[in-house]
């Protein structure tokens, strides 16, 4: 469905918001608030009913409503004191009063271009980075499936009767991906894409469009004092068929063993012939400790938060998992993220402390984690943050990529590194390559700036521009963005809009310097590192 306000068109089907031609980018969420409100245009739209349809029913706080309600308005250019398309109702709620006009379905198509650099490659019409000449590109209309089988795992419905224990059925969810993902000739989209769906009303062969995949495949969770069921379907996206379906049922003590059931049934229903000793392979238990795991799954539910006080409150969680297992090396390795995470948003307190610290859990990560892809990625690109030791961080995300080649995450990574070394090219394609995995990944900003970072380097600092845009649409208060759309402004002799950046930039790290700007930029080349300063000093950094 399509519908079309003053100079925006909103295309429901294929989730995408044009002002003219333009794709504007919008988060899932505030896309499904901003569909919701106009398809609820005759009527005012309360609190209660926003909360089922774009947040699943769960309790937010009414500065998460208000903050998306704003994000909404910014994004169709309205604002809270004019209210030319959304009200808001007094103590009832909010209604959509502009003018809307229902119109009919336009195929898109995109044809395959150039990409001038060093990647110098052709890119196909699905690739994020498809584009005209010295343009960025929107997110594609369509994804083409790729050339293997190709699978999405939706988030379970926690069955439990307890709210509390949606972060387990999101973490058996994420497990069954892991497991998924280390088949090489499977391709599995990411779990922050798969999760944006979660708490609500799908249809499979939507989502199938959405994420370009062929399989998808969705369950629940029960957990009931020490027992546990899992229950799943797979269903053709293109035909909506559905392929197999079954229970597994056991104790709390079991769950590894339940997931890997549920994996290894879904892998026979796609390829009956697999060998089984390429499913023995992929089994990996991450730890021998219930508690552990518990911790674990609880952090990783704040890390996908990716606020300030979520990561603080990941860290300790991953330190209560280190604490009852201390060879858990994917608990080493995201909590040497977090220490990164805090250092890249300004949020440390301790630089020192920080620094050695961030060492101990990478190195840790990557000692323990020889055959665990999460803890080599997340272990491997820390090195290169707190150790500086580039090689090795390349080598652990390179070993990482052999053991899951899908997983998003650390070809995001990976592109960071090889951007740090100076493979601006291949950073590219990385970055790519993550998007593709997940294409609708709430940190997909991290990626675009990924992006932007690369170009910067490579001297296309209009490109490297309208990457940083892309990504503070997304997220307007990463420092990362800001420091890149600075920096590329100046030199691209922009100066009233670096300036602008930089003063966005002075309130988010008010504590960053040229004299400090290598601690968030290990590059190898010292031209990279001048470069940078030299854009930054021209917008208005002090040294």
């Amino acid at each position: 469905m399509r519908f079309r306000f003053g100079d925006y068109a909103l295309d429901v089907d294929r989730r995408e918001l044009f002002r003219g031609a333009d794709l504007i980018p919008i988060g899932p969420q505030v896309f499904d608030l901003l569909a919701y409100l106009v398809m609820s245009r005759e009527r005012v739209v309360t609190k209660d009913d926003l909360l089922d349809a774009v947040w699943g029913g769960r309790i937010v706080s009414e500065s998460t409503l208000t903050s998306h309600i704003n994000a909404v308005r910014k994004a169709i250019g309205d604002s809270g004191e004019e209210q030319s398309l959304i009200r808001t109702v007094a103590r009832k709620g909010f209604r959509f009063i502009g003018e809307v006009e229902e119109i009919p379905q336009t195929p898109g198509k995109r044809t395959e271009i150039r990409i001038s650099g060093e990647a110098g490659e052709h890119l196909p019409p699905n690739s994020p980075l498809a584009a005209p000449e010295g343009k960025v590109a929107a997110q594609p209309v369509s994804l083409t499936l790729p050339d293997k089988p190709s699978i999405a795992v939706l988030p379970f419905q926690n069955m439990s009767g307890d709210a509390e224990q949606d972060y387990f059925a999101d973490g058996v969810v994420e497990d069954i991906i892991t497991a998924l993902s280390r088949m090489r000739w499977l391709f599995v989209i990411a779990r922050n894409s798969s999760f944006t769906y979660k708490g609500r009303a799908v249809e499979i062969k939507q989502v199938g469009r959405d994420l370009g995949v062929r399989y998808v495949l969705e369950g629940s969770v029960r957990k009931a004092a020490n027992r546990i069921r899992l229950t799943g379907q797979l269903i053709d996206a293109s035909s909506g068929a559905h392929l197999w379906a079954d229970r597994f049922d056991g104790t709390l003590e079991d769950i590894f063993d339940l997931q890997d059931q549920m994996a290894t049934s879904v892998v026979g229903a796609i390829a009956p012939s697999l060998e089984q000793a390429e499913i023995e392979r992929a089994r990996c238990k991450p730890t021998e400790s219930l508690g552990a795991y518990d911790y674990f799954l609880r952090g990783m539910a704040n890390v996908h938060r990716w606020t300030r006080g979520a990561t603080d409150e990941a860290l300790q969680l991953f330190y209560k998992a280190i604490e009852l297992d201390p060879n858990f090396a994917s608990a080493y390795g995201m909590a040497a993220w977090c220490r990164i995470w805090r250092k890249l948003n300004g949020w440390t307190l301790d630089r020192e402390q920080e620094m050695a610290e961030g060492a101990r859990l990478a190195m840790r990560a990557v000692e323990l984690g020889k055959d665990d892809a999460v803890a080599l990625s997340r272990g491997g690109h820390a090195l290169a943050w707190f150790v500086r030791d580039l090689d090795a961080a390349a080598s652990f995300l390179d070993r990482a990529l052999v053991l899951n080649p899908n997983l998003a995450a650390a070809w995001n990574l990976s592109g960071w590194v090889r951007a740090y070394r100076g493979e601006l090219g291949l950073a590219i394609e990385h970055h790519a390559r993550a998007m593709r995995l997940s294409p609708l990944d709430p940190a997909v900003y991290n990626m675009q700036v990924g992006t932007a970072f690369a170009h910067f380097l490579a001297d296309r600092y209009e490109d490297a521009s309208a990457w940083a845009q892309r990504a503070l649409h997304e997220q307007p208060n990463y420092p990362a963005a800001n420091r890149i759309l600075a920096a590329s402004k100046a030199l691209a002799g922009h100066l009233a809009e670096a300036q602008r950046a930089m003063a966005i930039l002075r309130q988010l790290d008010p504590a960053l310097r040229i004299s400090n700007l290598g601690e968030l930029i290990p590059v190898r080349r010292p031209e990279h590192l001048a470069k940078f300063a030299e854009g930054l000093r021209l917008a208005g950094l002090p040294e």
